[in-house]
């Protein structure tokens, strides 16, 4: 298993855990808003059942290494597929993201979806665990088109 990989797997569960924690951050708007994270209106799905989401994100700084993470879901709310991690860099620009990962084919089909991209910092926590610092959550519906 590959570095991104490993990261990616960590920011995903790290996400699935504290997202409830995510979205009241963002909805008591603790977040700077110069600190966003957007996803485009479309994803792709391979025959293989490969899924790219994307967008564009931006942040001010960061002391540890942050993420863009990435879930879509069909349906019930309850049942998400963590979609990959990109490494992000805080310099005040706009960047573009790109997540991907393989599921078994038909676990997601063309047609609406809805998704969540979270732009997060792992910082240093108690105990040298890093923990999560949320810069920015977005979820927005899509359209997923084969592809």
């Amino acid at each position: 298993m590959s570095l991104r990989q490993v990261i990616g797997a960590a920011t995903g569960a790290a996400f699935l855990l504290l997202a409830p924690s995510a979205v009241a951050a963002s909805a008591a708007g603790l977040s700077d808003p110069y600190e966003t994270v957007t996803v485009d209106s479309t994803g792709h799905l391979a025959a293989d059942g490969t899924i790219t989401l994307s967008g564009t994100y931006r942040c001010l700084t960061g002391g540890g290494p942050v993420l863009v993470s990435s879930s879509v879901w069909q349906g019930d709310p309850q049942v998400r597929q963590g979609i990959g991690g990109t490494s992000a860099v805080c310099d005040g620009t706009a960047h573009r993201w790109a997540n991907s990962e393989k599921r078994e084919p038909g676990t997601l089909r063309p047609g609406a979806a809805r998704v969540e991209a979270t732009l997060m910092e792992l910082s240093p926590g108690a105990g040298g665990l890093p923990l999560p610092t949320f810069h920015a959550v977005r979820q927005q519906d899509i359209t997923l088109v084969e592809g």
